[in-house]
């Protein structure tokens, strides 16, 4: 049975905090050799690239959602299940991964095999697509997750890592995801980097080449300790890119994360330059090692204002889900840590329980942690403005959120806000192509406590907002909440139902009332929710074009496949064979879903609802024979419900779908078409969309939805 630390959550917020890190280190230089590192930029120390808001990388999308299998089938999920999960999260062929091409990249090759029906572990076999593919890097790079969910159980960490590493993967290249997600489980209980590196030996076979480089590379650091530079030439010499054909082969990059384990000295900051100096895959290699350093050292063995503050608690993924796609690393190490106390059958400490509950409640309690929250002028006068993790103050438990400004004129202030919504132009670049779906919407709330010191300068009101992107405007609170002295005061606003808004932003306002003063407060509590009711005018949506990307997105819409785009305020739909796109939360649940239907050329066309992936979802379609049907998509869609509805192309319909537990109601003109009651694993979450199929073209207009 694992055995949880006491300080299990904080250790993996530093693990996962070390992964981030180490992917935003080595992605500028990923494929440099050490001789163009040095040469180019000497010895990097820090981050090299200043990426304001990092776009999504596989290294750190395919941990998140590859955890999703024990979350949607459980802990006992078979390796085929973990193949499905892939199918579910992964939009094809765009975003996520490197699309290298058939035979090339070897995640490519597992998906489209995926696709075509071969299950894993088929998919990713040595037998389907021999040794080489089977060998490279990526079954190892997404493994470090399965040591996060099973802390100081080195065994079941590899089981886990090994299924789900078998979905791409074979050989070596389980082998090394087996290796990583033992040495970060050991990583919990010990400090030793010596006996970190033999747990992770001891879960995969002695005699593969995995564990007989690591020990060759071992050897070497016991006989010649004092120079990394020399035990890298032996690498070269031994186990280098000549030696490994493909693309990213395991062995090489693998002996670099030993090597900096063991010349690191077990400090953080000198253990991941050293791994990103060797170059290679380095994104890859240092996110590996930066998890079981964090892990390790905890979160007080990282440098913050180094590693910590340039990141800002946010993480941007790139799968189908959009609303899946904006994250924050506290949030992020509450899901892992509460499925890791699931595992091991033991209960969420009272201390995590509430904030483990709510996905968009923060509450602060990790150290450093902002939640991803964001602090800015107003009005363009404010001088000087921070946010920072503190214990000086809290409404629950022992820490809050820390706000200081310096206001330049009468009656300034700034905001602290939460992005709900992510632009083009908030990323460096367009890496992973993330795609985003709102986080909040009309008819929800939005609430935080606040309080102001006692010896703040001046008076201060508080106030909530909201920021429009679609007009470019703050949203306020009707209600300023006076702040005084001492005395934590709840700042809230329900935004009202409305249709055309797309809300970017959600936090308060602080101002002050005395000009020039120095603004002091803490935040505790920040949350949102509620039930949505709102509905989209295509007419107002706009087109996204990420950096360096030809390709272009419709707003708030992650698709799956085909041609989106908008013509004349309208949704334009099309594709060679079929066509799916998204929107909305992933955690809605029972809601009227109102669309209106315009098909243009072709044999189905249809709206989706309870959309939970690429595999899961409920289609409601139109289709030639003069059929309305209801379908459910259980990895491909299967008519469970249908009735005769004559259609015309360039006709509109506009359909109402009531979906309240396990039962769906079409509705046309205000009476009930069909009726559908699904006792078979019902999908009770998930977003709305809309379809076509059979190489169909169709436009959309009116969305409404009502969260009931």
């Amino acid at each position: 049975m694992t055995s949880i630390p006491n300080d299990y959550v904080q250790k993996v917020y530093a693990g996962w905090l070390g992964k981030v890190i180490g992917v935003r280190l080595g992605a500028p230089i990923e494929g440099w050799t050490y001789e163009k590192i040095r040469k180019t930029l000497g010895k990097p120390d820090g981050y090299i690239v200043d990426y304001n808001d990092f776009a999504s990388d596989d290294d750190t999308n395919g941990p998140v959602f590859f955890l999703r299998a024990v979350e949607d089938y459980g802990f006992d999920a078979t390796v085929e299940q973990h193949g499905l999960t892939l199918l579910n999260y992964v939009p094809c062929e765009h975003g996520f991964f490197w699309w290298g091409g058939y035979g090339c990249s070897t995640e490519h090759t597992a998906y489209l095999n995926l696709k075509a029906g071969i299950s894993a572990p088929r998919s990713g076999s040595i037998d389907q697509n021999g040794i080489i593919l089977a060998e490279q890097i990526g079954g190892q790079i997404f493994s470090d997750i399965w040591g996060l969910i099973a802390p100081c159980n080195k065994e079941l960490a590899a089981e886990l890592a090994r299924k789900s590493a078998s979905v791409s993967h074979d050989g070596n290249g389980v082998f090394g995801g087996m290796f990583i997600a033992a040495c970060v489980s050991v990583a919990f209980s010990q400090s030793n980097i010596l006996r970190i590196i033999e747990g992770g030996l001891s879960v995969i076979p002695e005699d593969c080449e995995y564990a007989c480089m690591v020990r060759d590379v071992m050897n070497f650091f016991l006989e010649f300790p004092y120079s990394w530079e020399k035990c890298f030439d032996f690498i070269k010499e031994n186990y280098g890119y000549d030696r490994y054909p493909g693309v990213c082969h395991i062995i090489p990059n693998s002996s670099i994360i030993i090597l900096s384990l063991l010349f690191g000295g077990g400090d953080f900051t000198r253990t991941l330059n050293i791994c990103n100096m060797c170059g290679w895959d380095t994104d890859c290699n240092v996110g590996n090692v930066g998890a079981i350093m964090g892990v390790r050292g905890g979160i007080d063995s990282i440098d913050y204002s180094k590693w910590i503050k340039p990141i800002k608690d946010f993480l941007a993924c790139g799968s189908v889900v959009g609303s899946r796609n904006i994250t924050n690393l506290p949030s992020t190490a509450l899901w892992i840590s509460k499925l890791g106390y699931a595992l091991a059958d033991k209960t969420i400490p009272a201390k995590w329980e509430s904030s483990m509950k709510d996905e968009y409640l923060f509450t602060f309690e990790l150290p450093r942690s902002t939640h991803g929250l964001r602090i800015k002028s107003e009005d363009g006068n404010t001088i000087e403005a921070g946010i920072v993790n503190s214990d000086e103050a809290a409404y629950d438990g022992e820490r809050s959120l820390k706000i200081f400004a310096k206001a330049g004129g009468a009656a300034c202030g700034v905001k602290v806000f939460y992005k709900t919504y992510y632009e083009p132009d908030d990323f460096h670049d367009g890496r992973g192509n993330p795609v985003f779906s709102p986080l909040f919407y009309p008819g929800q709330t939005f609430s935080v406590m606040a309080m102001v010191p006692d010896n703040i300068d001046g008076g201060v009101v508080a106030a909530a907002y909201v920021n429009d992107r679609n007009s470019g405007c703050d949203i306020d609170s009707p209600q300023l909440v006076e702040l005084i002295k001492g005395e934590w005061k709840e700042v809230s606003f329900t935004l009202p139902p409305q249709k055309g808004v797309l809300i970017r932003e959600v936090g308060l306002k602080f101002r002050s009332r005395k000009s020039g003063a120095v603004i002091t407060a803490y935040i505790d509590n920040f949350r949102f929710g509620g039930k949505a009711n709102y509905g989209i005018d295509f007419s107002k949506e706009h087109i996204e074009a990420l950096k360096g990307r030809h390709h272009k997105d419709v707003s708030q819409f992650a698709y799956l496949k085909g041609y989106w785009t908008l013509e004349n305020g309208v949704l334009s739909a099309s594709s060679c064979d079929y066509a799916e796109a998204y929107t909305g939360h992933h955690n809605f649940s029972n809601y009227r879903f109102t669309a209106t239907i315009l098909p243009q050329l072709g044999d189905e066309h249809g709206i989706l609802l309870r959309v939970q992936g690429a595999v899961r979802s409920y289609a409601v379609k139109l289709i030639k024979e003069g059929l309305l049907t209801v379908e459910k998509n259980n990895n491909g869609y299967k008519i469970v419900a249908q009735a005769q509805f004559e259609w015309k192309l360039g006709e509109e319909y506009t359909f109402m779908v009531e979906a309240i537990d396990n039962k769906i109601l079409i509705f046309y003109m205000g009476k009930v078409l069909l009726e559908y009651i699904d006792n078979d694993a019902p999908y009770l979450t998930g977003q709305i969309g809309a379809i076509v199929t059979r190489g169909s073209h169709c436009h959309y207009k009116d969305f409404l939805l009502t969260e009931i």
